[in-house]
């Protein structure tokens, strides 16, 4: 996976399962007095120092091994999800790709586990609950999470594996990195000539999809300007094609040492057994020199201008195409307290709807939102600071400098507001008191980069310490404006600006088509004819196909696996207690440890809300926290809520029921977290917010239109990075109430009506009506609750804090209850109109809508029964089959798609197949429509059944953070008798079972299947020939080139790797 988009603007400071073989005799595993002292030896390792951190709950032990100086981190902490990581310092030589299309070979397939794609093979062998690899700029980690024991060895063992001793064939580089071949090499003929030659691979056709991101694309060719010596390292298509074999094998070679590794363990498992697997594996290198240098921005010594180009946004205007940002360098981010420092001063420059910068750049009209680059980029050895807009205009490009400028000099000159500050240093107290359940995977993924950076990681571990001695410097008059001063207050910058090119689209097709022009010319020298080569090429695809296909009956019996008898067949039961209010309101308690904070959710839920009030509800919540209030501004606003709570928020509700996925409901969701002691201020921030948002002050008309601008800007480029969530959210909609609703308020829909209001113009007269019917939603979720029925509430607490929590929410339920808000006035939708917006989502049949991308993204989905049915269970099973047997092998392995899978939504009550990034949607459609036959016809094995039932049980099982304890029961209704039930249902799924539901499901998408496609239309899609074309309104659509050229939240399988 690449990662190379950081997201720079949040505060960033550190910001059955089977038992152990044997239990330590003392209380903690972080108690340094029985962990090992500096100077200890161990297999081939020796203790170089330890740290204990209060404030984190854990302890650090940092190890050199003797012989290659590989360095390894262990963290301990009372955490049964215990992670591993192994990483390598990889600055990449050129934009080829090298060390992303690395990552991906070096999975499929060991010394030691030789087999096609171990890494997947892994996937349904586990109970696994992170499991995946990442390239970032200069670094590549193979990180993994698992609560089990034995599972944690067998991962680790084959993760050390595949990264030291990986075969590196040539297959695997084709499949995985770039190959020319035909699209289709089953209806290849040599009769065809080069005409259906074309480029294929795995990791080729991701960073297609990844450049059809106009944000992905700002920054990295930003990236490429600022760090010029730091290439692409996830790969520039248009240079991927000139990496070769041999270049692949050297640079693992270079790299993949454990003298250029760091490796990191975290959780309750002992030390002393990831030293022995670890000293086993790197005993057999010796010490290399390798390439650790941390690569710098070029030098600004005034001011400098790049302009690239880039694709038109088809949902924006026109007029406003431009991005454009400015960028200065900071100080050397090894200097943990200054950069953090540096953090909290930019934050509050940039953070919230009333941050100056916020107010200077985009309410003042000059741009739609900020560009991706926005922020201070700590990931590097120099710090990073850029602010930018999207949505500019030509004739604005230059004023957003003046105005960033302006806005620098005037925050300086007034000074850094205190309040802010201490609302900064609150948030991050209540983020280290919050029990995730990821805490490990987050901090291993935080230190890592930092790590290969240059910065001590034990420095970075010290919270206190660095927070104690931020508040010293601050302490001293004018330490922020300083800082700021002294990194901001001159012109030694870089813009970046990115221009709307029209045929932009066309002419990456057209350079596509040249190169592979001549890349098959360079293959023709090597024959007596072109015929010959063509042929070759097609040889070498259908080989690369017989070896694909061998490993559907290859021996996996060298692989580890667990077992479905190390799955507990009774569920971990969470406690809550139920209670009512004034004989009115339900509220679900879970008391446990919560480190003295109190988390709330309520649901005031509609009844026969009309489709054109229910997809402006994500508008409402986002109009609640922009707008304000008569007597406060949202930027007091968001100062109360920083210092008084963790967050509060409002959302949309949607599930079916578990009884009958045809039944739903709908609501208003209210959540927040705070400390015990300030809930009273966060029922009051929520009452605030919620009934006194003043939708009729002056500026209300305004700020709702920038929020709709901001919303239809990057619209495009979030569909292009989760395009099957969007082909899935559609293809359900016409499957279900549940799945109109969902699709309406983040689907499709949605943003085709926020990117048409958006580009309306300006009328006082629309944007009246439009504020009414907000106005109608906020009092219908308030009739809600000054009624009560319609309400219910959870409370997760510590029990201690109960009797006060009770008390709380009672005054807030009854201070809402007793509000002075006018009933609501919306007139329901005439029932023509109703049905008019059913037909947008028909039941059945095959629907495209077209986007500017260079790849396809699909979904195919029908009906199946509701959660409570014990015919759901075998379904879940044959996804996990499908998906790890079927659809990865032939979408993925074959097709070149990156990812490719099969759900079956439990609760939903659909089973669905989809593909992302895929080059090949005709095929790809084809494989889907068959494969519920294929399920049917094939004898499953004992194995496969376990390896199945091991997909299902790792989301089903895995750890969640306190704050969604009891969550499933309170907002669907899943009691706990209905998921123990299915769980064993789930447990005793036999191969009859299976095999009867897919000769269910292969009936039910020949007669009920409904299909979704997103992406650039291909002949197979034709209009009155069994395909539907949505129109999404787009604008601007760029120039068509000449002639043709080319987690799942419930129980289900997806996967992908890189």
């Amino acid at each position: 996976m690449l990662t190379s988009l950081r997201t720079a603007r949040a505060p960033r400071l550190y910001s059955r399962t089977l038992r152990h073989p044997s239990r330590r005799s003392y209380a903690s595993v972080t108690d340094l007095e029985s962990l090992p002292r500096p100077g200890f030896q161990r297999s081939g390792f020796t203790l170089q120092r330890r740290t204990h951190a209060a404030e984190l709950e854990l302890s650090a032990l940092l190890f050199q091994h003797d012989k290659t100086g590989a360095e390894y981190l262990h963290i301990a902490r009372e955490d049964k999800n215990n992670v591993f990581s192994i990483g390598f310092k990889t600055n990449p030589p050129d934009a080829t790709g090298v060390p992303h299309i690395l990552e991906h070979v070096t999975l499929c397939g060991s010394e030691k586990y030789p087999v096609r794609d171990p890494f997947f093979k892994m996937l349904p062998r586990s109970l696994q609950n992170f499991m995946n690899a990442f390239t970032s700029s200069d670094y590549t980690m193979y990180p993994f999470a698992t609560t089990n024991a034995q599972d944690f060895k067998n991962l680790m063992g084959v993760y050390l594996d595949a990264t030291l001793h990986p075969l590196l064939k040539r297959s695997d580089f084709v499949q995985e990195g770039w190959r020319v071949g035909p699209e289709n090499p089953k209806e290849s003929s040599d009769d065809q000539g080069a005409k259906d030659l074309v480029f294929k691979g795995v990791v080729y056709n991701e960073m297609k999809g990844q450049m059809s991101d106009a944000t992905y694309l700002y920054y990295i060719r930003f990236h490429e300007h600022i760090i010029p010596a730091l290439h692409n390292s996830g790969g520039d298509p248009q240079k991927m094609t000139e990496l070769t074999y041999d270049q692949l094998k050297n640079f693992h070679k270079l790299h993949y040492h454990p003298s250029n590794g760091k490796i990191m363990t975290y959780g309750d498992q002992p030390v002393e057994a990831h030293l022995d697997m670890l000293g086993e594996q790197l005993d057999h290198f010796s010490k290399m020199d390798v390439d650790a240098d941390s690569k710098l921005p070029i030098s600004l010594d005034g001011p400098k201008q790049v302009t690239v180009q880039g694709p038109v946004d088809p949902l924006t205007p026109p007029e406003a195409q431009f991005k454009t940002s400015t960028t200065w360098l900071m100080g050397d981010t090894t200097n943990i307290v200054e950069s953090s420092a540096l953090n909290i001063a930019t934050t509050i420059l940039l953070d919230g709807y009333g941050s100056p910068l916020y107010r200077a750049l985009v309410e003042s009209g000059l741009g739609t939102d900020f560009t991706p680059n926005t922020g201070y980029d700590t990931s590097g050895r120099t710090g990073i600071f850029s602010v930018g807009l999207n949505g500019v205009s030509e004739e604005n490009v230059p004023k957003v400098k003046e105005a960033v400028a302006a806005t620098l000099r005037e925050a300086i000159e007034n000074g850094v507001d205190k309040q802010k500050v201490d609302g900064l240093l609150h948030q991050l107290e209540l983020k280290l008191k919050h029990k995730n359940a990821k805490f490990g995977l987050n901090l291993i993924t935080r230190l890592k980069p930092q790590w290969f950076g240059g910065i001590d990681p034990f420095e970075a571990l010290q919270w206190n310490s660095v927070i104690d001695q931020f508040k010293a410097e601050y302490a001293k008059p004018g330490y922020l404006e300083g800082l700021l001063e002294k990194y901001l207050m001159n012109d030694n910058t870089l813009t970046f600006t990115m221009t709307p090119s029209q045929s932009y689209g066309a002419d990456l097709a057209a350079e596509e088509a040249k190169r592979l022009e001549s890349k098959i010319a360079e293959v023709v020298k090597q024959f007596p004819s072109e015929q010959e080569a063509h042929k070759h090429l097609r040889e070498r695809e259908v080989e690369l196909l017989e070896e694909q296909q061998s490993d559907q009956t290859e021996n996996l019996d060298q692989l580890p696996t667990l077992h479905v008898s190390d799955i507990p067949r009774q569920g971990e039961q969470v406690e809550v207690r139920h209670s009512t209010l004034d004989s009115k309101t339900k509220v679900q308690w879970r008391e446990t440890s919560t480190n003295g904070l109190t988390y709330f959710r309520a649901l005031s839920l509609f009844k026969d809300l009309p489709d054109e009030l229910r997809m402006l509800v994500p508008l409402f919540c986002d109009s609640l926290m922009r707008i304000g209030t008569k007597d406060k501004s949202m930027e007091e606003l968001e100062d109360l809520i920083k210092l008084k709570t963790g967050g509060v928020s409002f959302g949309y509700h949607a599930t079916p029921s578990p009884l009958d996925f045809n039944k739903a409901e709908e609501g208003l969701s209210l959540s927040g977290y705070a400390l015990d002691r300030n809930v009273p201020a966060m029922y009051e921030l929520l009452h605030t917010i919620l009934l006194g948002t003043d939708f009729d002050s002056p500026k209300a008309h305004k700020m709702i239109k920038q929020l709709l601008q901001s919303g239809a800007s990057g619209a495009v480029d979030a569909i292009a990075s989760s395009g099957h969530v969007y082909a899935m959210t559609y293809v359900n909609a016409g499957l279900s109430s549940h799945g109109m609703m969902v699709e309406q308020t983040a689907g499709l829909t949605q943003i085709k009506l926020i990117a048409g209001l958006a580009g309306a113009e300006d009328n006082a007269e629309a944007m009246g009506e439009l504020v009414a019917k907000l106005k109608a939603i906020q009092a219908l979720a308030v009739a809600e609750m000054r009624g009560g029925g319609g309400v219910r509430a959870a409370i997760t607490c510590g029990a201690e804090a109960s009797t006060a929590n009770e008390e709380a929410l009672r005054r807030f339920l009854q201070s809402t209850a007793s509000a002075d808000l006018a009933a609501p006035t919306y007139q329901q939708a005439s029932s023509s109109a109703s049905h008019q917006t059913q037909s947008e989502y028909p039941p059945t049949g095959r629907t495209f809508f077209e986007f500017p991308y260079q790849v396809s993204y699909s979904a195919l989905s029908v009906p199946t029964v509701p959660y409570v049915d014990p015919a759901a269970a075998p379904l879940s099973i044959l996804a996990g089959l499908l998906t790890h047997k079927h659809l990865l092998h032939e979408i993925r392995e074959k097709g070149g798609a990156y990812g490719a899978g099969a759900s079956a939504r439990l609760l939903s009550g659909v089973f669905g197949m989809f593909s992302y990034r895929d080059p090949n949607p005709e095929n790809t459609l084809r494989i889907m429509q068959d494969a519920a036959r294929w399920a049917a016809e094939r004898e499953w094995s004992e194995r496969e059944m376990e390896e199945a039932k091991l997909s299902v049980f790792q989301s089903l099982d895995a750890p969640i953070s306190v704050n969604r304890e009891g969550m499933t029961q309170f907002a669907s209704g899943i009691t706990p008798e209905m998921a123990q039930q299915k769980r064993e249902w789930l447990l005793d799924v036999d191969r009859r079972q299976v095999r009867e539901a897919a000769e269910r499901l292969a009936v039910d998408v020949k007669e009920k299947g409904n299909v979704v496609l997103l992406g650039k239309r291909k002949d197979f899609v034709k209009e009155g020939e069994g395909w539907r074309v949505r129109d999404m309104g787009m604008a601007g659509k760029p120039a068509a080139p000449d002639g043709e050229v080319a987690g799942m939240g419930e129980q289900g399988a997806v996967a992908s790797v890189g």
